[in-house]
Parts: C-alpha cells; structure tokens; sequence
C-alpha cells in the first residue's frame, strides 16, 4: 500500500487539476546524447535520499531500509528498476516520485519489498509528501506483510500508518492472531503512540485500506506546530516504527515457517494477488496519469503490474 494517492486532496481529482496537461519526456528522448543522458542519471535523486522527506522521517526510515537490507541480505534480488522508474517527475517540476523494488530470493519468504517516495506541489499552495516501504510475503508463509507509511500535507500535520496485514481470516485463525498480534504485544506500540496529546486517530476514506488493516494497526493523525511533530517523530514514532519492523523481522521472516499446505498456498496466493493488485489500483493508477502524464503512469504501471 504505497503512495496513498487516495489522501489527496478534492482538488488534485478535479477536472480543472493543472496535473492533467503535464507531461513527462520519455528516457528515448535523452538517449540521443549518450553523454546528457548519463549526466541526468548521476543528477536523478536516488530513493535512499528522501529528497523532500521531513528530517525526522528521513532519518528513520533510512535506518529501517538498511535495517532490512543487512537483516536479508541472502533473501533479496538487486533492485533492477529502469532508471525512469526509479525516479520520475512532471514536465513543469511540481510532481516528484522514486520508487525502489527488490525480490525475493527462491528460497526467501519474501515475493518483493516496495520503497517510494513522492512530493506534490498542490494547487491550493503547499506541498504533499508520501513516503513509504512495504514488503509482500510470498506463499511459502502465511505471516503478515509489512506496511510503513507517512503521508504529510503540511509541517504541522501528518498522517501515520504502522501495520503487519494480516493475511487470513483472524476470526476463522484464532492461532494466528495469537501468533503474529497477541504473543508479540503489537498493540503496544499503538497505545504508547495514543496517549500523546497531539496524536489522534485517523480514519482512512478508503473502505478496502480500512478492511485489510490487522487490529493492532497505527493509524494516526498528528497534529502540532513543527517543532513538535518533529519531537514526536523522533522520539516516539520512530521507537514504534523500530520496535514493529524487529517483531516482523524477527517473527514473520527470520523465524521458523510453519508448514503451509497446497490447499492454503493456493488460498494465499489468490488473496495476495487481489491484495497487490486493488493496493495498485486503489492507490496508484488513478493519480499518477493526472500528475505525471500517461506516458510514465504507464511506465510505471507496467513495472508494478509486471509483480502481480
């Protein structure tokens, strides 16, 4: 669940939007000129930078891409993203985006782990900001995915969501929210986050987003002036996001698998492809056309879909 287009703004979905008329110049364009081309490649913002990501985000979530990346390094394929996809923007300059995606080994638990970033200028003034990572599991496990996003319209407001999905029925599989939710004390974690002030929850307009959360989710609004929204993501948020990467590191992909039989392999896989491909459409395909052009929307569409 990558780049919650949905959060946007009414404006960014009307008719009149200044995003629809951009566009974006294809890589062919640039290929006639070998030496521009490579000029604009070491000039592309690289995921790992975090080009607009507040300092605290950007400090964290550096840490947990390379908390993940030495945890499995043996279980993941180099990211082998075209360079147009790994980064991309609108013709004006007003729309940003990187993407970072890397697969799972044969052997490893892991389908695929889904970075991104993305920065807006919106018309009503200001700026969006989404900054993200997920990991799909494969059929080899029925553990949790891992999703960790930020979605900021302002410096002073920003909205949170910390989540292991679960990947079956929690009433049907009373083990298994016993398993990946109870035994690991999820639920911690939004607590502690519950008890500051400047955090409220936050209800996703999305009907499919609010289904597929697990009941430990952290789903949040804050609100503050920016030094203390800052504060909070430094000191609070970002021991919560550390704290719930290391359970789904530890539980959900260093730890023991427990069998998965054909039957239930063939139900996980029919879920997760659902999962993927409506978290694609729900959240991506329906903006990028409007903000970058259909020419990279389907560039990037195709990279994505390609997953499936």
């Amino acid at each position: 669940m990558a780049l919650k287009f949905s959060h946007f703004p009414n404006s960014l979905s009307s008719t009149s939007s200044p995003f629809l008329s951009l566009t974006f110049p294809t890589c062919t364009r640039f290929s006639r000129v070998a030496s521009s081309a490579s000029q604009m490649d070491n000039q592309r913002p690289r995921f790992t930078e975090f080009s607009y990501a507040s300092p605290p985000i950007k400090d964290l979530m550096v840490h947990l891409i390379s908390t993940v990346e030495s945890k499995m390094e043996s279980m993941l394929l180099p990211c082998t993203l075209p360079q147009d996809v790994q980064y991309f923007e609108n013709q004006s300059g007003t729309a940003h985006a990187s993407l970072y995606i890397r697969s799972g080994t044969s052997s490893s638990p892991i389908d695929f782990i889904l970075g991104s970033w993305l920065h807006c200028e919106l018309p009503t003034g200001g700026a969006l900001s989404i900054t993200s990572l997920s990991s799909y599991m494969n059929t080899s496990t029925d553990a949790p995915h891992l999703v960790i996003e930020f979605i900021q319209s302002s410096p002073t407001s920003l909205v949170l969501i910390i989540d292991l999905p679960p990947r079956k029925d929690l009433v049907l599989y009373p083990d298994y929210l016993n398993k990946f939710y109870q035994e690991t004390e999820l639920d911690k974690q939004r607590q502690l986050l519950d008890k500051i002030t400047e955090v409220q929850p936050y209800v996703s307009p999305s009907l499919y987003i609010r289904s597929v959360f697990s009941p430990t989710a952290i789903v949040f609004r804050l609100d503050s002036e920016t030094e203390r929204l800052e504060q909070i993501l430094r000191d609070d948020v970002s021991c919560a996001a550390k704290e719930v990467l290391g359970i789904w590191l530890e539980l959900c992909v260093l730890g023991e698998k427990g069998e998965v039989r054909d039957d239930e392999k063939a139900h996980l896989k029919k879920r997760d492809s659902v999962f993927k491909s409506k978290s694609i459409e729900t959240d991506i395909g329906s903006a990028l056309p409007r903000m970058f052009g259909q020419e990279t929307a389907d560039r990037v569409l195709g990279v994505l879909q390609a997953l499936l």
